[in-house]
C-alpha cells in the first residue's frame, strides 16, 4: 500500500462531518469560526454541532431555557457534593468536574433521557388508541420492565418543582406559534393525568419531565437529553467546585466530622474467643 493510500485510509478512519481544521482555517458544519464568534449564542452553537444546522429563534429559545433550568440544584445533589469533596481532596477543577459528571447516570441525571423514552412509548401506542389509554399502557410497561420510579414526575424535595411550569409555558407558546407540534407535551400531560386518576392526587411533572418535553419537541434523540443535561449541570458543578477552592476544609466527607455514621456489623469480639 502506498503512502498516499495509507494517508487516505487514516483520514477515512477519523472522518467527521462536524469540523474541518487546517492551518489557518477552522470551520464547524461549514461555517467558519470568524462567522460564528460574536454572532451566535452558545445554545445555538450546541444545536449546530449536534444537528448540523443553526436553530430557528424559537428552537434556540426553548433549548436555552432547558439549559438554564438544569444548571444547579444545590450541594444535596450528588454531583455537586462530589465536586466539592473532590476539590477538598486536592483535585483541580477539571478533575472535580469529571468526577461529578461521572455520577450523572441512570439514577441521578438520566431521568430526562428515560422520560423521552416513556413519551416515545406513549406516542407509539397512541397511533392505534386513545392518548390516555396509550399513556396508561406505556406507564405499566415502563414500571414492569424498569422499576417503580416513573421518570419525569414527582420530586423528593419540591412538592411542585418550580422549574417545570415556566418551561411548559414556553412550550405552549411555541406550540401556539407553530414552532413545535405539541406531541410530546400531550404525551407528558396524558401521563400526568393517568397517574392523578390512579393515585387520587397530582404527581406533577418535574424538571426532567419538562425538559424531556422540550428535547422531544425539538427532535433530539433520547440519549442526547442526558448529554445536554450534562452540559447544563457542568456549569453548576464548576461554580461549586470553584467556590470550594476558596475554603480551608480538607478531605471533605459526605457529613461534618462531628456526625457519626451508624455501624451495623458484628458486636465487638476477641480473637481469644475464636474457635
Amino acid at each position: 500500500m502506498s503512502e498516499t493510500e495509507l494517508r487516505e485510509q487514516a483520514a477515512h478512519w477519523w472522518r467527521t462531518s462536524i469540523c474541518d481544521i487546517a492551518p489557518g482555517r477552522i470551520t464547524y458544519r461549514g461555517y467558519t469560526i470568524d462567522e460564528l464568534i460574536g454572532h451566535i449564542s452558545f445554545p445555538a452553537m450546541i444545536w449546530l454541532m449536534l444537528r448540523g444546522e443553526l436553530p430557528t429563534p424559537a428552537q434556540e429559545r426553548l433549548l436555552q431555557a432547558a439549559l438554564v433550568a438544569s444548571v444547579d440544584h444545590g450541594p444535596h445533589a450528588p454531583s455537586i457534593a462530589i465536586a466539592q469533596m473532590a476539590v477538598s481532596c486536592g483535585l483541580p477543577l477539571n478533575g472535580a468536574m469529571a468526577s461529578a459528571i461521572n455520577t450523572l447516570d441512570d439514577v441521578h441525571g438520566g431521568a430526562g433521557e428515560q422520560a423521552i423514552e416513556l413519551y416515545d412509548e406513549v406516542l407509539r401506542r397512541s397511533e392505534t388508541k386513545d392518548l390516555d389509554e396509550a399513556a396508561a399502557e406505556a406507564i405499566d410497561h415502563f414500571t414492569a420492565t424498569r422499576g417503580k420510579y416513573l421518570p419525569g414526575f414527582g420530586h423528593r424535595f419540591h412538592p411542585v418543582d418550580p422549574r417545570a411550569e415556566p418551561l411548559l409555558a414556553l412550550v405552549d407558546a411555541a406550540i401556539s406559534d407553530g414552532a413545535v407540534t405539541g406531541r410530546y407535551a400531550s404525551a407528558a400531560r396524558a401521563s400526568e393525568r393517568v397517574m392523578r386518576e390512579r393515585n387520587g392526587k397530582l404527581i406533577p411533572m418535574n424538571i426532567d419531565g419538562a425538559t424531556a418535553v422540550i428535547y422531544g419537541e425539538l427532535g433530539f434523540a433520547a440519549p442526547l437529553a442526558r448529554g445536554i443535561f450534562c452540559l447544563s449541570r457542568a456549569v453548576g458543578i464548576l461554580a461549586h467546585a470553584w467556590e470550594q477552592t476558596g475554603r480551608k476544609d480538607r478531605n471533605k466527607g459526605p457529613m461534618p466530622k462531628q456526625f457519626a455514621y451508624k455501624y451495623q456489623g458484628q458486636p465487638r469480639r476477641s480473637l481469644k474467643e475464636a474457635p
